[in-house]
């Protein structure tokens, strides 16, 4: 029987000074032009935490608009205010800059992490009364003082964490010598950690399930931790199961860009079809690398740096219940080896050949969830509306296939697809995001079959050109499980077995 989905949650975290000291594009322009202008006018384009909980686009992520209703809001949305924005949605948070450092500190477990003493008095009050950071108030300690944070940071083993440009702790190397373990990598480790933590802890809520009752963990992010004998080795997995509590789970990290969590999500679900497991929760925690990464083209253009929030999200994958949406597994579209690099081949593979495999049109799934990043982050900086391109090579195959009109593309589009919503993190907007408003709304019978597709670029790593592509169809429940089989009870078997004895007795009879 098929596994269902049984619970989604999304989180971000507000970061805008992490922008400024662990993004790649800052960082890296801090060392080879530390006077550009960029970095001279770069502050003055960061958004309150207020602007970043008021955005369309962030609301949606987190559950409180609908992308439909996303799409009927005039762009440019990054000047435009959702009324009564609120940081909790019904599919996670938005959480502020102070608190994450807090959250960072909660999850350390090497002593690497020095926060201010009256920083973290303050921090301390905000855990106790919250629903959810509550349990980890006392993981806080008593804090430090400042200035031996800023000797540590002033001597190059620790990297600074900072509110406002102003100082409030910092991160210490794990090792002298070894770059994996530096101080900046452990702080880009933590936040992955740390953000995992908080859309797992939100997971618990929204599938209304047990700590005690998730029995593997599948962690899918863009980084690799480890240390300079195996620097991929991982585990991000128990990491972020020890801090939100899941005792019996064991678990590990799946990588592969930005399909990762396709990858990861299909994994979990032959783990629970197979029965190894009941319950897999996969997980995935933010890239600080990638915040800030198209800044320069968002300065020119004299918008506010969009890429300012770190994404996360856990998707909950169970035994079929009857009710929650099935991952048809039997529906598996991958971009194989030797499929060809060009984007027709991709969506060929990916999305024609699976549907043909189940005698499906294009037009018989609702919704098509490829690359979900918000076009007001990409297209400044060249690369166009990401899911609106996706849709429109889907419905040009569907054209060549005979089941469209070149005529209806545009109709096509705007039917089967959604406009994007996700953060520019990587790994977030590669399919998954679409999970918790299709789950929402097969559980209310409005809709009946989404695919998950994601594609990621395996060249970055420079050890192959290929690309990679994986998909699979998410349906509404029939309402025909497993447990349902008891029903099929002794009564029916006893007559089964009569009918058989008596075409066995009619068989001698004969003879």
């Amino acid at each position: 029987m098929y596994p269902v989905i049984k619970g989604v949650s999304y989180v971000l975290v507000h970061t805008p000074d992490m922008v400024l000291h662990n993004g790649t594009t800052q960082t890296l322009e801090r060392e080879t032009n530390p006077d550009s202008e960029y970095l001279k006018v770069i502050r003055k384009h960061l958004r309150s935490y207020e602007d970043a909980v008021s955005y369309p686009v962030n609301q949606t992520y987190i559950g409180n608009l609908d992308p439909e209703e996303l799409l009927n809001i005039e762009r440019p949305w990054f000047n435009k205010k959702f009324e009564n924005a609120n940081r909790y949605g019904k599919f996670g948070e938005i959480m502020p800059e102070d608190e994450f450092y807090g959250l960072i500190k909660s999850c350390d477990v090497f002593d690497l992490v020095r926060l201010e003493k009256s920083f973290t008095q303050n921090l301390k009050i905000k855990f106790e009364n919250s629903n959810y950071l509550k349990e980890l108030s006392n993981r806080l300690g008593e804090g430090s003082e400042l200035e031996e944070i800023n000797k540590l940071v002033e001597n190059g083993v620790a990297e600074g964490l900072y509110l406002d440009d102003k100082l409030v702790g910092c991160v210490k190397r794990a090792h002298e010598f070894d770059i994996n373990l530096s101080a900046h990598v452990i702080t880009e480790n933590l936040a992955v950690k740390a953000s995992g933590v908080l859309a797992a802890l939100h997971i618990i809520e929204k599938a209304n399930i047990n700590k005690e009752d998730i029995d593997y963990i599948i962690e899918c992010s863009e980084e690799a931790c480890g240390d300079m004998n195996q620097r991929g080795g991982g585990n991000f997995a128990k990491a972020i199961g020890e801090i939100a509590g899941f005792k019996n789970a064991t678990g590990c990290d799946v990588r592969g860009f930005c399909a990762g969590p396709t990858h990861a999500l299909l994994y979990a679900s032959t783990l629970i079809q197979s029965k190894v497991f009941k319950n897999v929760l996969v997980v995935a925690g933010g890239a600080t690398a990638k915040l800030g990464m198209n800044g320069r083209d968002h300065v020119k253009k004299g918008m506010p740096i969009m890429e300012d929030v770190l994404g996360g999200f856990a998707i909950l994958v169970s035994e079929n219940d009857g009710v929650n949406p099935v991952v048809r597994t039997d529906s598996v579209g991958k971009h194989s080896i030797g499929a060809g690099a060009s984007p027709q081949a991709v969506i060929e593979a990916i999305v024609a050949q699976p549907l043909e495999r189940l005698n499906l049109k294009f037009t018989d799934v609702d919704k098509y969830a490829p690359e979900m990043q918000n076009p007001e982050v990409t297209e400044p900086a060249g690369a166009g509306d990401v899911p609106t391109q996706n849709y429109k090579m889907i419905a040009a195959l569907a054209v060549k296939k005979g089941q469209l009109e070149r005529s209806q593309i545009n109709e096509f589009v705007k039917k089967h697809g959604y406009v994007g919503y996700a953060p520019t993190q990587g790994h977030v907007p590669s399919g998954v995001p679409i999970l918790g408003f299709a789950r929402e709304k097969m559980l209310k019978g409005e809709m009946n079959r989404v695919m998950i597709v994601g594609k990621g670029s395996l060249f970055l790593a420079r050890m192959t050109n290929l690309f990679d592509g994986i998909s699979y169809l998410i349906e509404k429940n029939s309402g025909i499980y497993e447990d349902k089989k008891e029903l099929i009870t002794k009564d029916e078997v006893k007559k089964m077995v009569a009918e058989a004895l008596k075409d066995f007795a009619s068989h001698l009879l004969d003879e």
